[in-house]
């Protein structure tokens, strides 16, 4: 079978994956949606499906081997990715030792090991291509310690770093590789996380826009909205001690208990 050509979306369910699903079905891509629920999936399948496109849905848990069953699923259908976007993820919000370790642990394989084991499944194809694009979405938050949310902001720190990493790596060889460093956002995301950030939150089609505008400028990284590039550039005036208190006196007030 000849591979036809798609773009991959983790956590396309809701949120920002809803909305690259909906941003690149609208330019044409087809598309292989992931997430953990199916109804979901075939519900925003049947939303964007055209006669000129093609929608694939997997259902795939990254907690649980999720990564594994959608390489997997690409290798026994001849599908070949040109556009990886690594948008699924969890949070917590709390006192590290007040929160389930489970979750915690849950947060780094999903928000890391999961994007590193399709990030390392699919690039040799693009390499071998010469031609692919991969969007690692992190965080605003991985730009420094978070205190009540330890783990979430760490696991987005690793994202940033490795997708820069890559960045560099891929120079010249045809790949591009692109941290996604939203702010607070519109999505179910905090909710699930217990907290709940007062003002300025941008919406996922703003950020997916930003995104693409950005991919197709070849940015290393895009900082979504003028507010948090601006609180990305200050806090790296800040004294670490202060900006530490900082940070967790806004992260407590979000925080609902």
């Amino acid at each position: 079978m000849t591979p036809s050509s798609y773009s991959l979306v983790t956590g396309a369910s809701r949120g920002i994956g809803a909305a690259f699903a909906e941003a690149l079905a609208a330019q044409g891509h087809n598309l292989v949606l992931t997430a953990r629920s199916t109804a979901d999936l075939e519900a925003l399948r049947q939303r964007l499906l055209r006669p000129d496109r093609n929608i694939i849905c997997l259902s795939a848990d990254l907690n649980r081997g999720g990564a594994e069953v959608i390489l997997a699923a690409l290798t026994e259908r001849g599908i070949a990715i040109d556009l990886l976007i690594n948008n699924a993820g969890l949070g917590s919000g709390g006192g590290f030792d007040s929160l389930s370790a489970e979750r915690e642990l849950e947060e780094i394989r999903v928000n890391v090991e999961s994007l590193v084991a399709l990030t390392h499944g699919l690039l040799p194809a693009m390499l071998a291509r010469r031609r692919g694009a991969i969007i690692n979405v992190g965080s605003v938050a991985g730009f420094q310690p978070v205190p009540y949310m330890a783990t979430y902001a760490g696991t987005k720190a690793f994202v940033l770093h490795f997708s820069l990493a890559l960045y560099e790596e891929m120079r010249g060889r045809g790949v591009h590789v692109m941290a996604l460093c939203p702010g607070p956002t519109e999505t179910p995301f905090f909710a699930a996380a217990g907290i709940r950030p007062r003002s300025g939150m941008q919406t996922a089609g703003q950020v997916v826009a930003l995104a693409l505008r950005g991919l197709a400028r070849r940015r290393a990284v895009v900082v979504c909205g003028a507010n948090n590039r601006a609180l990305v550039a200050g806090e790296r005036l800040l004294p670490r001690k202060l900006l530490l208190k900082v940070v967790a006196g806004m992260i407590q007030k979000w925080h609902r208990v």
